[in-house]
């Protein structure tokens, strides 16, 4: 199992989201997150005095799928977050050892992997 985690501007979260939806995730997290990279500073003003800002907002998108399926799904967020400006973010790829589904115990790729790859008749089966 991979998990991608993408650092992307909240102005490009309508466009991942829809590019993920289309390419079949469905389950995400999404973390508000500030951050300090190559963008320039902003100067802000409250009651006349200047301030500058350092960390902008960003947000924090973490996905774990099948191994097969992390370089196509970063490919999907690179294309879809990507504007052209210095700030558009970051994909990462990383190793995930194990993973359980709180729910029902599911250990391994069966805790991440959604409902609709698993076919309709395990959950008739847990429907009894």
């Amino acid at each position: 199992m991979k998990k991608v985690e993408a650092i992307i501007t909240p102005s490009r979260l309508e466009a991942v989201r829809e590019s993920l939806v289309a390419r079949g995730v469905q389950a995400l997290s999404l973390t508000e997150v500030r951050g300090a990279g190559h963008e320039p500073q902003v100067i802000g003003h409250y009651r006349g005095a200047s301030y500058g800002i350092d960390l902008h907002p960003k947000l924090k998108l973490e996905i774990v799928v099948r191994d097969e399926d992390a370089v196509p799904i970063a490919y999907t967020i690179v294309d879809a977050a990507r504007s052209g400006h210095v700030g558009d973010g970051k994909v990462l790829i990383a190793h995930v050892e194990d993973a359980v589904r709180i729910r029902t115990g599911e250990r391994g790729p069966a805790a991440v992997q959604d409902e609709l790859d698993r076919g309709v008749e395990p959950r008739l089966a847990a429907l009894g």
